[in-house]
């Protein structure tokens, strides 16, 4: 060794008075910046390109250009891939650069992905992506808070606000709704476990079911999904899955799985899933379906794609408990009444016992006499009955239901129009005869409440159409003779109007 290769006492000393770095301070603290950066960067979780797991069960991710995330796993199966590519054999079947042929040096018959060409600007969208969980430290209370819950009589109040009718039923949406929101609340009382309470909504078309539950679900400020059960078919078949009840309730909570979880789904025309009768082919829309939403109704943890309604679909998928999820299913049955009918008559018409077969036909309310039976009847099967242990008929409605539904809710029709003719400064009224020749006209379609809207549309077209055209008009009555066509409405000529065209003349 060479004495310029030794080192002397004196530089070991000096050394020594020397401050060394420590690079893995610099690297925590780098790292801790970028946590920083990365939870203030976005609330919702980053989905992995590849496998579209979210972050919240792939782990942390990979940041590539263009907005793009890579999980753990994929970034390794890819460089696992890129390790046991041949790069001897493409060496030693590169082309001769030096030929006219390859005189550019390019790789024949080879060509590179550019990862911009794969995403748009954006990323993935945030409607398919989870939003990240709150820490416990950041949560100040709960979402239900058992002294802030409303009791059922105030429920039934606000409901009364906005639904005409329907004592019984909102009577009873508003205790369902009350104990569920308390077992949500509190979880178990003495370790006891308080099942839920499913509702079964029956009632014929256009008596305010989907209105009723809308009402609820914006009063108590809870995610609502509103699902039709004519779309949905068993898993593998044509149409939207099973599951896909679930995923739209949490495209309601804003892709929040914890806020979801205490979410109410509505499911309409329920009765439109019943078993076929006299059918050898596969129900796969009817009796599959009931099969397939008993756990859905009783409670269990369901994979639920994220912003889309298969599960083939190349978005994320995500866990919910539908533990705490109300389920309210609504249908008109319509062939129920029958089945009610052949039940009270099945006694024998002779004797001085005996029932007509006739003697229900004029009976306006016969849904409130339905049994579990009638049901099982109808086509459902027992176990998705036995799920629904709420049964609430609702009454049908009548000449002054539908007087009191055109003027007496907070947003009642009348109430609509006068608004829109407010903005004309037209006032718009209507006489006692003209709301009854509307009724009977209601009943006649005997569509429901729905019909209102369709007879109002009709008599009001020239009435919208010809007042813009003057501006003296100041007030417009509508009559019964109008509506029946045998006469016009009365318009009433603004007086002050008048005073000011005189006295420019003057």
């Amino acid at each position: 060794m060479s004495d310029k290769d030794k080192m002397s006492r004196d530089d070991f000393e000096d050394m020594e008075d020397m401050e060394f770095i420590d690079f893995n301070d610099e690297v925590e603290d780098k790292k801790s910046d970028e946590d920083d950066e990365y939870e203030k960067e976005s609330e919702y979780e980053d989905v992995c390109f590849i496998c579209r797991r979210p972050e919240s069960k792939a782990g942390r991710m990979f940041k590539l250009p263009n907005h793009i995330s890579v999980c753990s796993d994929c970034m390794h199966k890819t460089m696992d891939t890129v390790s046991q590519f041949d790069y001897q054999g493409m060496l030693n079947n590169m082309p001769d650069f030096g030929s006219e042929k390859n005189a550019k040096g390019h790789f024949p018959n080879i060509s590179f992905v550019n990862i911009a060409d794969l995403q748009g600007d954006g990323g993935i969208p945030n409607r398919q992506k989870l939003k990240k969980k709150k820490s416990k430290e950041k949560t100040e209370e709960p979402a239900f808070n058992i002294k802030d819950l409303p009791a059922p009589h105030r429920i039934k109040a606000q409901l009364d606000d906005f639904v005409v009718g329907q004592d019984y039923a909102k009577k009873v949406i508003s205790v369902a709704v009350y104990n569920h929101y308390k077992r949500v609340a509190t979880g178990t009382m003495d370790d006891i476990e308080i099942e839920k309470s499913n509702i079964l909504l029956l009632g014929p078309t256009g008596c305010g079911k989907t209105y009723l539950v809308k009402t609820l679900a914006k009063l108590l400020d809870v995610p609502l999904a509103i699902a039709d059960a004519t779309s949905l078919t068993e898993a593998g078949y044509i149409g939207d899955d099973i599951e896909s009840v679930v995923s739209k309730l949490l495209a309601a909570a804003d892709n929040d799985v914890e806020r979801a979880e205490r979410g109410i789904v509505f499911i309409d025309e329920i009765d439109k899933i019943a078993k076929k009768k006299n059918t050898n082919s596969r129900d796969v829309s009817g009796e599959s379906v009931q099969q397939g939403m008993l756990k859905l109704l009783e409670g269990a943890d369901v994979e639920v794609p994220v912003g889309a309604n298969s599960k083939n679909a190349m978005v994320p998928l995500t866990t919910v408990n539908t533990r705490n999820i109300l389920f309210i299913c609504g249908g008109a049955f319509p062939d129920l009444e029958e089945i009610i009918k052949q039940r009270l008559t099945k006694q024998t018409s002779i004797g001085f016992n005996a029932e007509l077969k006739d003697a229900f036909d004029k009976e306006k309310n016969l849904l409130k006499k339905v049994t579990i039976e009638d049901i099982k009847k109808f086509g459902m099967i027992p176990e998705f009955v036995g799920r629904l242990p709420i049964i609430c008929p609702m009454d049908s409605l009548d000449k002054e239901s539908y007087i009191k539904i055109l003027k007496e809710p907070k947003n009642a029709i009348l109430k609509q129009y006068q608004k829109l003719l407010e903005l004309d400064e037209v006032r718009l009224k209507f006489d006692d005869s003209a709301l009854e020749a509307i009724a009977d006209k209601a009943m006649e379609r005997d569509t429901g409440a729905r019909a209102l809207r369709a007879i109002i549309e009709e008599f009001m077209l020239d009435i919208m159409y010809e007042i813009p055209k003057d501006d003296n008009i100041g007030e417009v009555t509508i009559t019964g003779d109008y509506i029946n066509g045998t006469g016009g409405p009365v318009i009433e000529i603004r007086t002050e109007r008048i005073k000011e065209i005189s006295e420019k003349t003057e």
